[in-house]
């Protein structure tokens, strides 16, 4: 798992670390536009839906010790040759193939923690995992902006260009450690005692014998059904408030020297535009093991049982829908930073909540389609949220309008989460071996 978290914090890190180089010379530098910012900030997660499914089939079938290596050092050499681009198309370029080499990694990780984590402790295992996001903006908003200050003059390249350089070379570094220390199965692992593994290994075996009678989802069934469109949708809406906040947040906290007369340098703005994110890791452990305790209770009412998972998932994306739009209408730095700091705590919550619902009746090939389907759709986000919110920004002269949209969506989304979560609850569980 720590080795796990490792390389989620240095794969969000190469996601989003343009939105630290857009306001700190990027975009001065290459005459880009906040609509062409947004452009190359989402275009990546175009790259990232095209080949996100069968970049997890190739998991399923290869193991994921040696596609997961293959994925890393071909990201980290796309985000440091993004260091030399010449101009706002070679970025553009750049962004959209480092989503291709990315492919896969995400929801990789998502179905080999089925392999090894019972039902049970599922969401505080993905939640474990993906506090790297908070944590990953939040170090690395203060990383970022000590990189562009002090490398700014290095190799006669510009801050923002030597951040890209040294921030993609862990990936490459990574993926070797990966190679030589990642166990793809439970059986295989050595640093287990043999009565351990052969718990494990029953204990996942009868999870799969106590659902296999209940029908079969082909792999055809999985990539089409409804509710995992459905799915999608939910994870949409998680994910754009995510994104909007991941790529714009550094340029709102720029703002708020023009809107209350704050001064801040580079360095201060990275420290501030963490503060978030540091709240927002704590939440989300905090969350993801309330939701499993209380998912393991047959009674306590709404919230309680596998049912309850819904609300667990809706209750944060509802909070923090309401919260970031409220920021903006805020009249001091902080009590802005204190709603904006509710919106990640909400936003961060809702991660690990989410990916127990899929897994509750996929598995095998089904799940490796499914869950990759499921990120690849809802990732799309990625390219609207900060696409859209640029937009708006450029038409309007506000942050205000983008942000509007990104709480509606948020809280729909939310909403369709009860509706579907109450069906997968409901339904008989399902599984495939593939």
């Amino acid at each position: 798992m720590p080795l796990l978290g490792v390389l989620y914090f240095v794969n969000y890190l190469d996601r989003v670390n343009i939105g630290f180089a857009g306001p700190n010379g990027m975009n001065r530098e290459l005459g880009m536009t906040a609509t062409v910012f947004g452009l190359a900030s989402g275009i990546f997660f175009i790259g990232y839906l095209l080949l996100e499914v069968p970049s997890n089939l190739a998991l399923h079938r290869f193991g994921a010790r040696r596609w997961i290596t293959r994925i890393l050092v071909s990201w980290g050499i796309v985000a440091s040759v993004m260091a030399f681009a010449p101009n706002a198309t070679v970025l553009i370029i750049l962004r959209f193939l480092l989503g291709v080499a990315e492919a896969g990694f995400f929801p990789g990780i998502i179905l080999y923690l089925t392999f090894w984590f019972p039902a049970e402790y599922r969401a505080r295992a993905v939640g474990w995992f993906m506090v790297a996001v908070p944590i990953s903006t939040a170090v690395g908003s203060t990383v970022s902006a000590l990189i562009i200050s002090a490398g700014d003059g290095l190799f006669g390249l510009s801050g923002w260009r030597v951040m890209f350089l040294f921030e993609g070379i862990p990936a490459i570094l990574l993926g070797v450690v990966t190679f030589f220390a990642l166990t793809d199965r439970p059986e295989q692992a050595r640093w287990l005692a043999e009565d351990e593994r052969s718990w494990l290994r029953r204990r996942l075996d009868a999870e799969a014998a106590e659902v296999e009678a209940s029908g079969h989802w082909p792999l055809r069934r999985a990539l089409t059904a409804p509710r995992i469109l459905a799915l999608a949708f939910v994870y949409f809406g998680v994910t754009y408030g995510l994104y909007a906040l991941g790529f714009f947040l550094p340029t709102i906290v720029s703002d708020f020297e023009q809107q209350f007369g704050t001064k801040l340098d580079t360095i201060e703005k990275g420290l501030v535009t963490s503060i978030p994110y540091a709240v927002a890791a704590i939440g989300m452990v905090v969350w993801s093991r309330a939701a499993d305790r209380a998912a393991a209770r047959a009674e306590g009412g709404f919230l309680a049982g596998e049912g309850g998972r819904r609300w667990w998932l809706a209750l944060p994306m509802i909070l923090g829908g309401v919260a970031i739009p409220v920021a903006l209408y805020l009249e001091d730095p902080y009590s802005a930073m204190a709603a904006v700091t509710v919106c990640a705590v909400g936003t961060c919550a809702a991660l690990p909540t989410f990916w127990p619902l899929p897994s509750q009746f996929l598995t095998g090939a089904a799940a490796a389609g499914g869950i990759a389907l499921i990120n690849s759709l809802g990732n799309i986000s990625g390219f609207a949220a900060p696409y859209v919110t640029g937009g708006l920004a450029d038409l309007t002269g506000s942050q205000r309008a983008g942000l509007w949209v990104v709480g509606i969506v948020t809280v729909v989304a939310a909403i369709v989460a009860l509706s579907v979560g109450r069906r997968t609850s409901e339904a008989a569980v399902i599984r495939t071996g593939g």
